[in-house]
């Protein structure tokens, strides 16, 4: 891996986590109750952004999404701070449901767990003796790891308002999420890591990618990371993974900051409207270095908003890093079509109208350093779009 790359990933970490969090952590445990189960209690520990930090501390000002967590097979949620630690401070409540801990879990109630735990909060959100009135935001997004990714998967059909779906190494589970993955149509992020034996992506995230439905979904590898390098360490999942082949050629450092610095944008873009945030998450994607990605999407910024795409048209910028001059591309012949470029923040920096040529060239040797993205239109109707780095 790119040594100079992995310096910059956590050294942009660092400066959001510097920066950008206004708020601290606080932290409240409290037991749900789902009457359909019958009764189930469900104990859940909850961490949310607070003016001080502490223990059933007063919330923020302010309205915010819900991230529930499920964790991974015998592995508690305090393996999982590096994310609160992360997140909350910019501004999410993070639940983490402590059920199915057990040798023999049920998947299918820890799957119902999570799905409950979403409407729970912003069921807290709406009672004015929660202490929680007032705070949660209507979107929310259901995440785990390795056996919670799977049945966050699964947690999708049994509630409807879930806007987004983001896993870490998810586990192809019993009963599997690759079968219910090609009716999921909301935004999904899966990270895995390439040297990961427990949950290897060929026989998990790369099924489960390829069966799901997503408008827009996003399969990142992360080169040399493992399965248990998502998490602080924990005993459990280390036996595990102690013996067996792989070993990660990356420190959990590296790997948690190349996934916190993906993963916060991402839910910033679908959770917050954040549209410099989606452009940020494409453009760290673009760039390619320290890890591999499919997508079937690609997000685009402009004045009035923000769009999540399809891309079909076999459409190609080279080289990619430009420095002085590159050749746009298609795999099809153009017709009268028009050629925008825009800058990181959703600005028209470059355009050509009635286009009809295979080729263009185009320079760049006066264009600052960053990530740009390049989009095709028809009749204002959008054909295709995609992203560049300009590096000098």
């Amino acid at each position: 891996m790119n040594n100079v790359f992995v310096l910059l990933v956590i050294f942009q970490l660092f400066v959001s986590l510097l920066v950008a969090q206004p708020y601290q952590v606080g932290h409240r445990q409290k037991t749900f109750v789902d009457a359909s189960r019958p009764n189930r209690n469900i104990p859940a520990e909850i961490y949310y952004p607070a003016d001080v930090s502490g223990n059933n501390v007063a919330i923020s000002a302010g309205q915010f999404p819900t991230l529930v967590f499920g964790h991974g097979f015998l592995t508690a949620w305090s393996a999982y701070d590096v994310e609160w630690d992360s997140l909350v401070p910019n501004g999410y409540i993070m639940v983490f449901p402590t059920t199915e801990m057990s040798f023999s879990p049920s998947i299918i109630d820890f799957a119902k767990d999570i799905a409950f735990l979403t409407g729970a909060m912003k069921s807290e959100g709406a009672n004015p003796s929660s202490p929680f009135f007032g705070s949660v935001a209507g979107k929310s997004a259901v995440m785990g790891h390795s056996m919670g990714g799977g049945c966050s998967f699964l947690s999708i059909q049994y509630d409807s308002t879930i806007t987004a779906l983001a896993t870490l190494a998810p586990a192809v589970t019993s009963p599997s999420p690759v079968t219910v993955a090609s009716s999921i149509n909301i935004p999904a992020l899966i990270l895995a890591g390439a040297n990961d034996c427990i949950t290897p992506p060929s026989t998990n995230q790369i099924p489960i990618y390829d069966s799901l439905g997503s408008v827009c979904k996003t399969l990142v590898t992360i080169t040399g990371g493992s399965h248990c390098q998502f998490a602080s360490y924990n005993f459990n999942c280390s036996l595990g993974e102690l013996s067996c082949s792989p070993q990660p050629t990356i420190t959990p450092t590296v790997q948690q900051s190349i996934t916190l610095s993906l993963l916060l944008p991402w839910l910033n873009f679908y959770l917050k409207d954040d549209c410099p945030a989606g452009i940020q998450f494409q453009g760290l994607i673009s760039e390619g270095e320290g890890i591999a990605s499919q997508q079937n999407c690609t997000v685009i910024c402009t004045n009035t908003g923000f769009r999540k795409l399809k891309g079909s048209s076999g459409i190609s910028i080279f080289p990619n890093p430009i420095a002085n001059q590159a050749t746009i591309k298609t795999s099809f012949g153009w017709s009268n079509v028009t050629l925008s470029i825009y800058n990181a923040l959703g600005q028209q920096v470059w355009q050509k109208c009635n286009v009809s040529e295979q080729e263009i060239k185009l320079k760049t040797s006066n264009w600052p350093t960053g990530f740009y993205l390049l989009r095709i239109t028809k009749n204002s109707f959008l054909i295709d779009s995609v992203g560049f780095t300009v590096s000098k």
